[in-house]
């Protein structure tokens, strides 16, 4: 979007394309009456999320029980959950209770950055997991061979790859550009879009770029759970008793959970159209992918779970009575 602040190209050059020192994220300002809810509630999620994602990577790490490719998996969307969450909400909560809700220029490139490689990488080891579940199901006599330790490795490397590739590409792509107009976006962290529109100059082609990417990243995944859990359901049907076929779904049911969420938050938030009428709606969707979602991992996968339950309880006591 180009502001009426636009200036000649060799001013900009002179200003090296960065005239901002600071960056004002608006947040939920404009629901005054709610702030004080708004701060503990999402103090409370970030707490529950961070804490107990933790757990679920520390007793995967020390129980032998538990190192199997599906845990494996499990171990780094929790990393994930922990890492992303921790870029955006801890600033989040700053700004609810303070009458100055900025960061620093150079802060909003690092917080795009990172948020962007963990949400990214996330959205890849989702489908990375449906791969895993879906040779568990329907080749479990290759399981083994097929998900042994270099193959999971790798399947994570891969994820991990693409996420950086886009982070480093999108906001350096961003933040070359000139920004020496407005300062203020609305919106709880530096969000692409939302900073895309304080460059001085046009954007249209990093938008439609942005929004080709988008669609990108969340459509292969997508695609890719998609057709998993196609075959998946076809061999759960096929097998002859309801206890069994009750015992495979429950392997999958977690997961399933995990993807309804993120994938439906993140398809509303960057793949409808904007307007103005739909930011407040855009800021309470981002909550669900940065605070609900981290959140609901752990329980699902815990509380659903009769081994990691078994490996919390024996993690806990050791440490309790050690």
């Amino acid at each position: 979007m180009a502001s009426e602040d636009f200036k000649p190209v060799e001013e900009i050059g002179k200003s090296n394309q960065s005239c901002l020192t600071e960056v004002v994220l608006l947040g939920f300002s404009d629901f005054q009456e709610l702030q004080v809810l708004l701060f503990v509630l999402v103090l409370l999620f970030y707490v529950f999320a961070f804490f107990g994602n933790l757990l679920t990577v520390i007793v995967t790490l020390v129980e032998p029980a538990l190192y199997t490719p599906m845990y494996f998996f499990l171990r780094n969307l929790s990393f994930l959950e922990v890492s992303y969450t921790s870029v955006t909400i801890p600033k989040m909560l700053v700004d609810l209770l303070s009458e100055t809700q900025t960061i620093s220029f150079a802060g909003c490139g690092v917080q795009m950055f990172f948020f962007l490689l963990f949400a990214v990488t996330e959205c890849s080891l989702l489908s990375v997991m449906a791969y895993d579940r879906y040779v568990a199901i329907c080749n479990p006599l290759q399981y083994t061979l097929s998900m042994n330790q270099r193959v999971c490795t790798e399947l994570s490397a891969v994820a991990w790859t693409i996420g950086t590739l886009v982070a480093f590409s999108q906001t350096l792509s961003v933040f070359t550009k000139p920004f020496c107009g407005a300062n203020t976006i609305r919106h709880f962290f530096c969000e692409i879009v939302a900073v895309l529109t304080l460059a001085s100059t046009d954007t249209h082609t990093d938008e439609v770029a942005i929004t080709v990417l988008t669609v990108l990243l969340l459509m292969v995944p997508f695609l890719l759970i998609l057709l998993s859990y196609v075959f998946i359901i076809s061999t759960i049907l096929k097998i002859p008793s309801a206890e069994g076929r009750s015992k495979a779904f429950s392997t999958c049911s977690s997961h399933l959970i995990m993807v309804s969420l993120f994938y439906g938050s993140g398809t509303f938030v960057y793949m409808e159209p904007t307007s103005v009428h739909s930011q407040s709606k855009e800021r309470f969707f981002s909550l669900v992918y940065t605070v609900l979602t981290p959140t609901v991992n752990p329980i699902i996968y815990s509380l659903r779970n009769k081994e990691m339950k078994s490996a919390v309880k024996k993690t806990i006591g050791q440490k309790v009575f050690s």
